[in-house]
């Protein structure tokens, strides 16, 4: 999920110099309040404090700035989703693909996972909530924990959360990510630095310190 590190992170110019070496990159909220201005309205203070401070180190006209443009460009060339055979990828869901979230506690309201899965083909990945998790047709909701980390797909239609390595909000602090592998999928957890990110972030005046401070908590 491009747009959990690009909004909250402390470099924003080199989380997309990174992103911009993959095959394929979803727009996320982040990214679109970048581009709309508009969008950011609608975020809570805090995240769009942040969102103003990674436009401003976005800026293309302070001298020195010029290589701010193919950032740019790289931003406006977001698709809104993607789509490989029977899998489709999303930020948010297929029903609003930059907006919606789908939380754990959703697996209660099948009235708002149905059209999720009618929209579907198979697998759908998706980010946005920051916590990984994984959903199937029959109205079941598994943790990377009952699945011990593993998955393996079924004729089941299936929505899988893969979580977030720029903001983990599900109490694990570890950057999480999904490795697809042929019918399956892998969680992982990847330990960082997370004191030197803070201290990076607590250093920017602009950014709220709860920003920094979740991190810890993978909150």
């Amino acid at each position: 999920c491009l747009g959990d590190v690009i909004g909250y992170g402390p470099d924003p110019e080199r989380c997309i110099d990174l992103a911009k070496r993959f095959d394929v990159c979803i727009l996320g909220n982040h990214e679109e309040a970048l581009l709309e201005e508009s969008q950011g309205a609608i975020f809570n203070l805090r995240a769009r404090s942040s969102i103003q401070w990674t436009r401003a180190q976005l800026d293309m006209f302070p001298e020195g700035k010029e290589e701010n443009a193919p950032r740019w460009d790289f931003l406006g060339s977001l698709e809104h989703s993607y789509q490989a055979n029977d899998m489709f990828f999303v930020h948010g869901t297929p029903c609003d693909p930059v907006g919606e979230y789908l939380y754990p506690r959703d697996i209660q309201r099948p009235e708002k996972l149905q059209p999720i899965f009618d929209a579907i083909e198979r697998v759908c990945f998706t980010g946005h909530t920051h916590v990984p998790g994984i959903w199937t047709d029959d109205m079941v909701y598994l943790t990377v924990h009952e699945v011990n980390y593993r998955y393996w797909f079924t004729r089941k239609k299936t929505v899988v959360n893969v979580g977030s390595v720029g903001q983990p909000r599900d109490g694990d602090r570890r950057a999480t990510y999904v490795l697809l592998d042929g019918e399956g999928i892998e969680f992982r957890k990847v330990s960082y630095p997370v004191e030197r990110t803070v201290g990076k972030i607590q250093k920017v005046e602009e950014l709220d310190g709860c920003l920094a401070e979740r991190l810890l908590l993978g909150r």
